[in-house]
């Protein structure tokens, strides 16, 4: 009476569901505007979200705002700037300027 388990369905799954590696070097990048360029080779940038509300659709707008690392000093207050994650500079720096999309008026 021995059974056999070549029936379909019957077979023994895997032990655990196989991890998905995320690849690394995938960092986040973001665009906002200079609120503060007062300290030496950082920027303050105000980062924008914009969401749905679950229930009833309004459009919530959400800001942050984040240090970032200029070390040429070239944005300014109201410039339109791209940034990028990196490792942590200081206690609080957590990005760094790419580009200066758009100059203040």
């Amino acid at each position: 009476m021995a059974e056999n388990n070549t029936e379909k369905g019957t077979e023994p799954g895997p032990k655990r569901t196989p991890r998905q590696e995320q690849p690394r070097g995938r960092r986040k990048t973001a665009i906002g505007y200079v609120v503060s360029d007062k300290m030496q080779k950082t920027i303050v940038v105000e980062l924008e979200d914009r969401k749905s509300h679950p229930l009833y659709g309004k459009i919530i707008r959400t800001t942050k705002k984040v240090k970032a690392h200029d070390e040429n000093g070239d944005a300014g207050i109201g410039d339109r700037v791209s940034l990028m994650e990196t490792r942590p500079l200081s206690a609080t720096k957590r990005w760094r300027l790419v580009d200066v999309l758009e100059k203040a008026k």
